[in-house]
C-alpha cells in the first residue's frame, strides 16, 4: 500500500508541475482583443476562438490525470487495517471544563457500591488581581 501511495504522490506532483508549465505557456483568450482595437486584426472579439489546440487538449488530459490521482490518494488514505479505528477513539476523555495538562483529581466512591473513583477537574486557581496603572500627571498650563 505504501508503494501505491508513493506512485500516486509522484504522478500528482508531476502532473501539477506539467499543468502549471502548460498553462503559463498558453496564449490567453483576452490577448487578441487588444489587437482588434489597435494594430493588427483579431479572428474574434468576443465570440468563439475556434477549436482547441494541442496545448489546451493536453492541459485537459493532465487535469483529468491530476483529478484521478487525487481521488486515488483520498481512497488510499481512507483505507486502514481492520481494527485500527479512528484517532479520536484513542484520545483520552477529560471532564468538561478540565484544564488540559493538569493532573486529574478523583472523587472517592461510596464504600457500599463497587463503583470506581471518577476523575474530576482540579479546582480553579485563585484570582490574581489585575495590575493597576499609575495616574498620569495632569498637564500644566
Amino acid at each position: 500500500m505504501q508503494v501505491l501511495t508513493t506512485v500516486l504522490f509522484a504522478v500528482q506532483i508531476l502532473t501539477a508541475l506539467a499543468m502549471i508549465g502548460l498553462i503559463l505557456v498558453q496564449h490567453g483568450k483576452g490577448a487578441d482583443m487588444g489587437a482588434a482595437f489597435g494594430s493588427g486584426s483579431s479572428g474574434s472579439l468576443f465570440g468563439a476562438s475556434g477549436s482547441a489546440n494541442f496545448l489546451s487538449r493536453l492541459t485537459a488530459v493532465l487535469a483529468s490525470v491530476f483529478f484521478v490521482s487525487t481521488l486515488g490518494l483520498a481512497y488510499v488514505s481512507g483505507a486502514r487495517p481492520a481494527g485500527s479505528g479512528s484517532v479520536l477513539d484513542k484520545a483520552p476523555v477529560t471532564a468538561p471544563g478540565a484544564i488540559p495538562g493538569a493532573a486529574p483529581t478523583t472523587v472517592p466512591a461510596p464504600a457500599a457500591s463497587g463503583a470506581q473513583a471518577i476523575p474530576t477537574a482540579p479546582s480553579a486557581p485563585a484570582a490574581v488581581p489585575a495590575p493597576t496603572m499609575p495616574a498620569a500627571p495632569s498637564p500644566s498650563k
